[in-house]
């Protein structure tokens, strides 16, 4: 049978992107903020209800380019269970990270967490909304005031995300979006910069094209981080599709909640209330009470040829640039830590069928049958060794 892989990059007929080579043929812009760019940061802003929008050629990139823009320095509080970009992008910008605890229902951010690292060198705080479920936003935001500290969001996984009717992207002083590839919106490669005010905008926009003002004008030592036309003219396209795409999704999410409901030792994420998600991942916490561990089961669904991910394995403060700081010590991080242990992110796609959804719940259904037997196994030597001791 045909391999399934954790995502699958939807991508729109072919012939309807077309149009939009051809108008970049006739004009003959590629980059530097052309029509294309424009057009989609503000076709951006009208759907996810956002001010303003500053696209970038990744969102690597763009995290590097939003800690500049806000001149961050020092000390900066964030989850060591996300992506290594998160940590990457204060390294690239000379600042410590400082990881805190996990809550082990959301596996975001413990504001409570936060609050006790604090220390005279922290300036900021980088909270992830994981898999796209959002942070304790008044709570990190309640720490951040009474310290005078900045908030910036790695929302990553939160493309159109609401919560109370409002998008979580406007919290906190900046929000980062992905659009890579594997992400629900996507621009083949991309990212933006979700800024609150006009003034904020046209810093990131210098900073993101060299330092340019003009062509004889450099106010920063900014970097090449602007989106190409052709990633722009696919975002605008994919706009088109983007709520169809996500009405699967929640399909295929309330499929797998319902084929997985009543499997022992297997802990789905409670969605959260008055939230409208995206289902850009579907984690399973495989617990100890599971017929088999999650490695083993990572496996079998692998000799099945489905391809699930260890979203995230091993933590960022588990890598060797990371591991030596002092708030890396797994003993701060047993939530983040026992996650990372037993999480599996399930495919999950636009384009992937009921009957493969099906197909992947079976296999993690086999392995009950697989413990049975090898209980069966080991009572029966059992039981052949106390004959021969009693003969």
């Amino acid at each position: 049978m045909s391999n399934i892989f954790v995502t699958q990059p939807y991508l729109p007929p072919l012939g309807d992107f077309m149009p939009y080579l051809e108008q970049i043929w006739d004009n003959k812009t590629l980059t530097n903020c052309g029509p294309f760019h424009k057009r989609l940061e503000s076709a951006l802003c009208e759907y996810l209800g956002v001010p303003h929008i500053a696209l970038f050629t990744n969102a690597t990139i763009a995290l590097v380019t939003a800690l500049q823009a806000l001149r961050i320095t020092g000390e900066v509080i964030t989850t060591p269970y996300s992506f290594v970009a998160t940590g990457h992008s204060l390294l690239w910008n000379g600042i410590k990270p400082v990881f805190v605890d996990v809550d082990p229902d959301t596996l975001n951010l413990d504001p409570v967490k936060v609050e006790a690292a604090i220390t005279p060198q922290t300036t900021a705080i980088m909270p992830v909304h994981c898999y796209g479920r959002p942070c304790d936003i008044e709570a990190i935001q309640h720490i951040a005031d009474n310290y005078n500290l900045r908030v910036i969001y790695d929302a990553a996984h939160a493309f159109g995300v609401r919560q109370h009717g409002q998008s979580i992207l406007t919290a906190g002083d900046l929000s980062v979006l992905s659009f890579h590839a594997t992400k629900v919106f996507n621009t083949f490669e991309g990212g933006a910069i979700v800024c609150p005010d006009v003034r904020t905008k046209q810093r990131i926009d210098h900073l993101k094209n060299f330092g340019f003002v003009d062509e004889v004008t450099v106010v920063a030592a900014g970097i090449n981080g602007k989106m190409s036309e052709f990633n722009a003219a696919l975002g605008l396209l994919q706009l088109q599709h983007i709520d169809a795409a996500i009405a699967r999704r929640a399909h295929i999410d309330a499929l797998y909640r319902e084929a997985l409901a009543g499997v022992p030792g297997l802990r789905l994420l409670a969605q959260p209330a008055d939230v409208r998600t995206n289902q850009s991942y579907f984690p399973v916490l495989v617990q100890d009470d599971f017929a088999i561990s999650r490695d083993e089961l990572y496996a079998l669904l692998k000799s099945h040829g489905i391809h699930g991910r260890r979203y995230f394995y091993p933590l960022i403060s588990e890598f060797p640039m990371y591991r030596g700081l002092p708030s890396a010590d797994p003993a701060l991080l047993p939530h983040a830590k026992r996650a990372s242990s037993q999480v599996i992110c399930l495919p999950i796609y636009p384009d992937l069928s009921d009957a493969d959804v099906l197909r992947i719940v079976d296999v993690i259904r086999q392995a009950w049958p697989q413990r049975q037997v090898a209980t069966g196994v080991v009572a029966a030597a059992a039981a052949t060794a106390d004959l021969l001791v009693a003969a």
